[in-house]
């Protein structure tokens, strides 16, 4: 079941999200060091988790008037069992109940579980033409971060 993270559960976050990152080696893809994003957030309600305890997780946040998924993850040893879908089921009819036209994310483009898997789930790719002031500055930061060690992309859904 899906549904708003407690304060108490962040912390315990922490280790999904790593461990989530850690198949990206499968693929060559090492992240910079630092902290996860995870780490970051202070208010559980912007984070929805799917078990008890959270086997997976969806950071939220606000981009341009839409919500933005600004991270995704499941527990490696959890995947494959429809938590992600619900996850960004949860994303998108939190989007619909706040009133935002649309979910937006940035994402590797050749990743399997990234752009492909989302394509999946009804996002498609959004030509840069179409970005606002706020998904600009946001992938620029990445870029600056050094998160775009292989090709990304904006997708909407």
């Amino acid at each position: 079941m899906v549904r708003w993270a407690e304060s108490s559960e962040l912390s315990d976050l922490i280790s999904i999200e790593l461990a989530a990152d850690g198949l990206f080696q499968s693929v060559g893809i090492e992240f910079p060091p630092g902290t996860t994003q995870i780490e970051e957030v202070d208010d559980p309600g912007s984070v929805l988790v799917e078990g008890e305890p959270p086997a997976g997780f969806a950071l939220v946040g606000w981009l341009d008037g839409n919500l933005h998924l600004e991270q995704l993850a499941v527990h490696p040893s959890r995947m494959r069992q429809g938590i992600g879908g619900r996850l960004i089921t949860a994303v998108r009819e939190h989007a619909r109940a706040c009133g935002a036209p649309a979910v937006t994310l940035t994402t590797f483009r050749d990743v399997p579980w990234n752009a492909p898997w989302y394509e999946r789930h009804g996002f498609t790719v959004l030509p840069d033409a179409a970005w606002g002031p706020e998904l600009r500055a946001l992938v620029e930061q990445e870029r600056e971060l050094g998160i775009e060690v292989a090709p990304r992309v904006v997708m909407r859904g």
